[in-house]
């Protein structure tokens, strides 16, 4: 239930007795003060939770509250084994929460489950991969299998997995940026001509005079960024919050490094908060957009004409669909006065130096990639790009999400990717275009594809319309997750069913060479080292390289070209094949010691690899999704007791929630013209034109987010979203446009 309101400030003491207490119980106190130290320092290993990069000056804490729940969770000392699963049917397992199948513990032992059985059994290692390899060679096609890959896999078993599938003859490698970022990967590409972020930590820190955090929560999310927005702060810069929910963190940060955050008020963060109707962004920058112009024209001096001439186009159609724009309507979809617009631009023409930053909330719509490149036109119209404090920002979530992309995960590879590995490597890569995520569904559910293979990740968590998705799954011959904790991805499976239990972040990982380390790149193209430092949780974990490698070695044969055996036993080799294939990692091995950062054009020089060599304004007509009468627009978020669809506890602190997640913010004024009491249980049912979704026993709880919105969280509320409801260009699932009625649930 909803003990009290939204909170209006974030981190503090609170956060640092969450923080120590999990880890104490998790890992026991003595492991936990020997682990904690070492999260994202030089010789220490990336926290396995986002994607935030370290600054040159790290504290003896370079972590928050989530980055110790994700090293507890994963370093805990509790154990799933054979005798667990002995003990526990699937049936039994499939009637546990999301929350009960994490706290379990750490997988330490192969498990088969048969075709026709009700429960895992052990299995050895050699048994276990050839039961794969059989099941690839008896398929028709390379295309019949799909490989999919979490974020938090390293650059290092990323590169090797891409590899081997290529290896294998199919490009069916759907990722988790399918179902977050790839909106802003297509959107940047095609405007400024890469795909990631265009700014530095220092950027933001030392040199933005405006940030704006939009579609974004980072004091759940990403918690560390708080330090550097307050930081920011202290030195002047002004914060803008544009979301539709009050955000604890962007209200106020009690930071923990300070004693001003442990013991009094904090930082005040957001100067201006503009509380946008879901999906309100494109129809907000494009009015903004259209404001720079009309000032430009009545005053000058607001637009950086120099820069739009010499090294942009598309403008002059870009400054007609503006001027052509229904001021009216735009207000209506985004939900904001004039007088807000008005106060945002200001602060715009004001800044000389201006960051944009968002994450999700923006990138999981139907126009995710359209209101984006209008984020673009924000960006370009003031010449914000390829000068310090300036730039672009997609906060990436999961921390090796856009490492992988980099080194090759990816179903859509340019041919200049394939080129280069198809040289290294002497062979001739397929070139046919692989199955995203949502395509993934559709060819499991159709029998287009036989067999799943995920190294991380919780696919059936993680993926929309839950219950297209379970079918899908099951009617796969045979399903094989590399994973370090229990997820529901082992209960939904297909016919046959391989856990293989992997190495996290934390321990250490002995090859025939000795100790390896693996390397991530961070959500600001900073490529860094990762080194585990814990004793595995068992003899028979495996790391996801070796994994990968003996796979491919059962796979593919002893006589393939590539050798899988030596590559396991020394990631410097698998490093050496990345400097030859991928621009950017030259004597990767040498300066991987200190780290580095990938080249940026539009960053570094100011030039835009795009297919005419300059930066593009677009223009696309804002679209509004309806929502009937007696109908809400759902947006699915985040608890801050969990990281993407692992559950660390039943509580949203910030958000005033103990002990539940089923249940839907609804602004109390809705609420009562539904005439429904706050607390009532309801269904959430979900509207599309193929019919209607039901996610049953939801508590309402009246909160301060726009009329006509409300927010549930995932997993739990993904049975809403409709499998074929994605967005255009990026395939994205919709899952924060979601048309929703609330149904009294039967007593």
């Amino acid at each position: 239930m909803a003990e009290q309101g939204p909170e209006n400030a974030a981190g503090g003491l609170r956060a640092v007795t969450s923080a120590l207490g999990i880890s104490a119980r998790e890992m026991g106190p003595i492991r936990a003060l020997r682990t904690l130290p070492l999260i994202n320092q030089r010789k220490g290993f990336d926290c396995p939770g986002c994607a935030w990069p370290e600054g040159d000056q790290r504290h003896l804490a370079e972590f928050c509250e989530n980055g110790a729940k994700a090293v507890a969770w994963e370093a805990t000392r509790k154990r799933v084994d054979g005798d667990f699963f002995a003990a526990h049917s699937l049936a039994d397992l499939e009637t546990r929460d999301d929350h009960w199948l994490e706290s379990q513990g750490r997988l330490v032992e192969p498990m088969f489950k048969a075709a026709g059985d009700t429960h895992y059994r052990p299995i050895t290692w050699d048994a276990a991969l050839d039961r794969v390899a059989d099941h690839l060679h008896k398929l028709e096609s390379p295309n019949e299998a799909i490989f999919y890959t979490s974020g938090r896999t390293s650059n290092e078993a990323a590169f090797l997995y891409q590899l081997f599938v290529r290896r294998f003859g199919t490009n069916n490698l759907p990722d988790c940026s399918n179902m977050c970022h790839e909106s802003s990967t297509i959107a940047l590409t095609s405007t400024i001509g890469i795909g990631k972020s265009t700014v530095s930590l220092v950027d933001i820190t030392d040199h933005a005079d405006l940030i704006v955090v939009v579609g974004q929560n980072p004091g759940t999310n990403h918690p560390r960024m708080l330090s550097a927005l307050e930081t920011a702060k202290r030195r002047g810069a002004r914060v803008v919050s544009i979301n539709p929910l009050p955000e604890a963190g962007l209200q106020r940060f009690r930071n923990p490094q300070r004693a001003s955050g442990l013991l009094h008020s904090g930082t005040a963060i957001a100067n201006l908060n503009l509380p946008i109707r879901v999906n309100g962004d494109h129809a907000f920058f494009t009015l903004v957009n259209r404001q720079l112009v009309e000032r430009e024209e009545r005053n000058g001096g607001v637009l950086d004409q120099k820069f739009i001439d010499e090294q942009c186009e598309g403008f002059d159609d870009a400054r007609a669909g503006w001027l052509a724009a229904d001021v009216k309507s735009l207000h209506t979809i985004c939900g904001l006065d004039a007088a807000q617009v008005e106060a945002f631009v200001d602060e715009t023409v004001n800044a000389d130096r201006v960051i944009v930053c968002w994450a999700m909330g923006l990138t999981q719509h139907r126009n995710s990639v359209s209101t984006i490149r209008e984020i673009v036109n924000y960006v370009l119209l003031r010449g914000n790009v390829g000068r310090p404090g300036a730039g672009a920002c997609p906060v990436r979530g999961h921390s090796n999400v856009q490492g992988d992309r980099t080194v090759g995960i990816y179903e859509k590879p340019s041919p200049a990717f394939l080129d280069s590995l198809g040289k290294a490597f002497d062979f001739n890569p397929p070139r046919e275009h692989g199955f995203d995520v949502v395509e993934s569904i559709r060819a499991l559910r159709d029998g287009q594809a036989r067999v799943m293979v995920a190294v991380g990740g919780n696919f059936a968590a993680a993926t929309p319309d839950t219950e297209v998705t379970y079918a899908a799954l099951r009617n796969a011959d045979f399903t094989v997750q590399a994973s370090t904790k229990l997820n529901r991805s082992h209960i939904v499976t297909g016919k046959e069913a391989l856990i293989l239990p992997c190495l996290g972040r934390t321990e250490i990982d002995e090859q025939a060479t000795g100790p390896q380390f693996v390397t991530v790149e961070d959500s600001m193209c900073a490529v860094h080292a990762s080194r585990g430092h814990l004793e595995p949780a068992s003899p028979d974990l495996r790391s996801e390289a070796w994994i990968v490698s003996n796979l491919a070695h059962r796979v593919l044969g002893p006589d393939d070209s590539v050798d899988w055996i030596g590559l396991s036993g020394d990631y410097s080799r698998v490093r050496d094949a990345i400097e030859q294939v991928i621009p950017g990692f030259t004597d990767f091995n040498e300066r991987i010691v200190d780290g580095f950062v990938l080249p940026n054009p539009p960053r570094d020089t100011r030039t835009f690899p795009t297919a005419s060599g300059k930066a593009v304004f677009t223009s696309a007509a804002v679209e509004a999704v309806e929502v009937p009468p007696g109908h809400l627009m759902l947006q699915t978020m985040r608890s801050h007791d969990q990281y993407n669809t692992t559950i660390y506890g039943l509580d949203d602190r910030y958000r005033g929630i103990k002990g539940e997640r089923r249940v839907v913010f609804v602004h109390p004024d809705d609420l009562t013209e539904f005439g429904i009491a706050d607390g009532t249980i309801v269904d959430l049912v979900s509207i599309s034109p193929d019919g209607e979704r039901r996610a049953a026993g939801f508590r309402t709880v009246g909160y301060p987010t726009p009329r006509g919105c409300a927010a549930a969280y995932f997993p739990e509320a993904n049975a809403l979203v409709p499998l074929d409801s994605v967005a255009t260009e990026s395939g994205t699932p919709t899952s924060k446009s979601i048309v929703v009625r609330l149904v009294v649930s039967p007593v």
